[in-house]
């Protein structure tokens, strides 16, 4: 059986952070449509195509263990998109949710940044060629 605690995740990808980062993805996937169907579900569908398909076909080379989207972008593109999920989920989670859900919601949103640093440091000094 292959050793994996020898291979060295990429700064950001690790279960902690990444599962923090999938977090806050997921409420944003969820919630902001959620928020806007009843005022436009078009909007809402428009949300969900943006906030997941963005990062799905844009991404900085290299950032994904899975492999690279189909179209290159410096880092800031892809801290700019994750910033945008941040504050799609937080900005949902209180048009939708009680003030005991919506301020866990918001403080998992503020600690995120803090968590994403060292890959955002790699990601900033990534060259798109």
């Amino acid at each position: 059986m292959p050793d994996h605690s020898s291979r060295l995740a990429k700064p950001g990808h690790d279960n902690l952070r990444g599962g923090l980062r999938f977090a806050t993805e997921l409420i944003a996937w969820v919630a902001t449509p959620w928020a806007l169907w009843p005022h436009s579900i078009l909007l809402a569908v428009l949300a969900d195509v943006l906030l997941i398909g963005l990062p799905a076909v844009f991404s900085t080379p290299g950032d994904r263990p899975g492999g690279d989207s189909p179209v290159a972008v410096p880092g800031i593109v892809t801290i700019l998109l994750l910033l945008f999920q941040l504050v799609a989920a937080t900005a949902s989670a209180w048009v939708l949710w009680p003030v005991w859900l919506a301020v866990p919601v918001t403080l998992l949103c503020l600690v995120v940044p803090f968590s994403e640093l060292p890959r955002w440091r790699v990601l900033v000094r990534t060259p798109v060629g």
